[in-house]
């Protein structure tokens, strides 16, 4: 095994974890299963790649799976309880490390937590590298072009479903404890945690979707990404009303493969709006099934940091650290993207 070819995949048997894996594979890498339950681990294998069971509560297991890896994808849920201690282990080994957390507190604590320590180990930190936080993040960079800020960024979901792994529900139970049930908003330059009831409002999405329902203020971690290198004040995010029913019903089944991807038969549609001062820029994103896009964003960003085509090192989100036009290329055919790039 080549060092430069193996990343660890923490979660490897996760629903996310298992794209991420392939899609490792699929660009010539060497991925290392790791993750608590070694018999699920060994069941993912086949016999085909390397297990290295390892414990957020264990460091010295963690030190032992990251060991000769070039580099850690984080595909564990819930994020406020993995991302500390797999960052921690990434640090001390001295390897980038991406994970796909979609909590907006977790995310919070990692940018709050490890910048120091991720420049002066002079590696790359990358959270919320999946399709909530990071391709909101680079679409909106993209949108914003040669303007250094803007006033407002909005990122509309336009998703045809939303069957939700259980990992997304347990991640979703704990930010929900993490707030006391407060909803949270970005406004004004900062979070703001509040108890207004949820809004609905129309979204003009590019055809086919066309007009549609939406929910206001269904808030993802592009407030967290986005803020964290752009100065701009008001960064709202939406839901198509279907996916966020679908979401809140405890009863909606988890997602169905319909092709030999494993991916499920949803559709998305990403719709980012910036404007200063009267103009508004847009950029638009299009793909199928959000767990399965998120791998090649994942894997990419790990591509990219291992070549050295980064514009940064230590912690920063897709935005700042990567080209955002050129990103959005490189996820060809996974996502369509359509706009001035």
């Amino acid at each position: 095994m080549s060092t430069a070819d193996a990343v660890v995949v923490y979660g490897a048997t996760g629903h996310t974890g298992r794209f991420v894996v392939a899609e490792l594979v699929e660009r010539g890498f060497v991925p290392i299963l790791s993750g608590r339950n070694a018999a699920r681990l060994e069941e993912l294998a086949q016999g085909n790649h390397e297990v290295r069971p390892a414990a957020v509560d264990d460091p010295s297991s963690l030190d032992r799976a990251l060991r000769g890896a070039a580099a850690v994808i984080n595909c564990a849920g819930p994020f406020a309880v993995t991302a500390g201690p797999v960052v921690e282990a990434a640090l001390r080994a001295g390897i980038p490390y991406v994970d796909v957390a979609a909590e907006i507190e977790a995310n919070l604590s990692t940018f709050g937590d490890y910048a120091d320590a991720a420049r002066e180990a002079g590696t790359s930190v990358v959270p919320a590298m999946a399709f909530f936080g990071g391709l909101g993040d680079l679409l909106v960079t993209a949108a914003m072009g040669d303007w250094t800020a803007a006033a407002e960024a909005h990122v509309a979901y336009g998703l045809s479903s939303w069957r939700p792994t259980p990992g997304t529900r347990l991640a979703g139970q704990v930010s929900h404890e993490r707030r006391a049930g407060r909803r949270v908003r970005f406004t004004g330059g900062g979070l703001v945690y509040h108890e207004d009831k949820a809004s609905e409002q129309d979204w003009s999405f590019p055809e086919p979707l066309g007009r549609r329902v939406v929910i206001a203020e269904f808030t993802m971690a592009d407030v967290v990404t986005v803020p964290s290198h752009l100065p701009i004040p008001e960064v709202r995010t939406y839901m198509t009303v279907e996916a966020a029913r679908d979401l809140a019903d405890t009863d909606t089944p988890a997602p169905e493969a319909v092709d030999e991807s494993g991916r499920s038969d949803q559709t998305f549609v990403v719709d980012v709006v910036v404007r200063r001062d009267g103009d508004e820029r847009r950029a638009v994103a299009r793909g199928q099934d959000i767990y399965a896009v998120t791998a090649p964003l994942a894997v990419e960003a790990v591509r990219r940091i291992l070549a050295g085509r980064t514009r940064r090192t230590g912690l920063g989100s897709a935005g700042a650290v990567f080209d955002a036009v050129d990103f959005l290329r490189a996820l060809a055919p996974h996502v369509s993207v359509e706009s001035g790039l």
